[in-house]
């Protein structure tokens, strides 16, 4: 049956949250925009008018396309080139989805996103659901095809887990700003002490290069070890503006809700780093540079208006 024009308003009304929730799930904008519109060839194939409420229909349909894609995922991050970081997303973009309360814009924070591959897909899927966007046990249930004892359980499993691996600290945007300022301010002062002492005794720096760009496959930990990676990153090369074809400039902004530096050529983001900070200070660095996990952020950039960089880098 085709469509009505009503229908197709009604799916693209839901778009963005549908997009928030696959977003959260995957881990990634691509595949969550290719799961939404998988959702949608669902939507279109089915009777419409026999779906009492459109919302549970799609949300259900969404995540149990998501479960699917999360199956396969972990087959193929096992054979994936380095570290796997989730794609990041630039401070404004849509699909970050509701940030009212604190719980929802933990759940998207880069943190959260790392710790939540950690999961089982059905972890997961509760988690979201319920931490994010605020479902019943009940609705989850049926989304899920559990019993409402069941997710509970898999809830409370999953929060502890989550939990276990992060320590809360909301930073707003003006805070988020002077973080990053004085990060850089340190990490080109030649300074390795200043560093040390921005960063807490366990901080850990990772990157995401996808095999297409050069990052170290192991983290590096300790502050020490991370303050002297840091001096060396943010040396300028002839080698470096050959690796990111220009001269790059860095901004700070946010991205998953906490502080981060863009790092862009010429309108294109070539790299996207986002601290993780604590009481203590800095914990740690998730950098993305794989440049399949920054098409997103670069279209999102070069919609928005920027001040003047805070640094030429190379």
């Amino acid at each position: 049956m085709a469509l009505t024009m009503t229908d197709v308003d009604r799916f693209e009304a839901a778009r963005p949250r549908l997009e928030a929730i696959a977003y959260r799930l995957l881990g990634s904008a691509s595949e969550a925009e290719d799961a939404v519109q998988d959702t949608f060839l669902r939507w279109q194939a089915a009777d419409v008018d026999r779906i009492d409420v459109p919302e549970a229909w799609l949300t259900k349909v969404l995540t149990n396309l998501c479960l699917n894609q999360l199956t396969s995922a972990r087959a193929r991050r096992e054979t994936y080139v380095g570290q796997w970081l989730p794609e990041p997303l630039l401070a404004g973009d849509p699909m970050l989805g509701p940030a009212d309360t604190a719980e929802q814009r933990e759940s998207v924070s880069y943190a959260v996103l790392t710790l939540l591959e950690r999961l089982t897909p059905n972890e997961r899927a509760v988690y979201v659901l319920r931490e994010a966007f605020g479902h019943s046990h009940r609705e989850i249930a049926e989304i899920l095809d559990l019993t409402e004892a069941a997710s509970q359980q898999i809830f409370h499993r999953a929060k502890k887990h989550v939990a276990d691996g992060r320590s809360r600290t909301e930073i707003d945007e003006a805070a988020a700003r002077r973080i990053v300022e004085e990060f850089l301010a340190a990490a080109t002062s030649g300074q390795t002490d200043l560093l040390v002492r921005m960063l807490t005794e366990d901080a850990v720096a990772i990157g995401d290069g996808g095999g297409k760009v050069p990052a170290r496959a192991k983290a590096f930990e300790g502050a020490l070890a991370v303050a002297k990676f840091m001096r060396g990153l943010f040396k300028p090369s002839e080698a470096k503006r050959a690796l990111v074809g220009g001269s790059a400039d860095m901004w700070a902004t946010t991205a998953n809700g906490a502080p981060a530096v863009v790092v862009a050529v010429d309108g294109r983001v070539v790299g996207v780093m986002c601290l993780e900070v604590d009481a203590e200070g800095i914990a740690a660095f998730r950098s993305q540079v794989n440049p399949d996990k920054l098409e997103r952020a670069t279209r999102r950039w070069a919609a928005t208006e920027h001040e003047a960089p805070l640094l030429h880098a190379f």
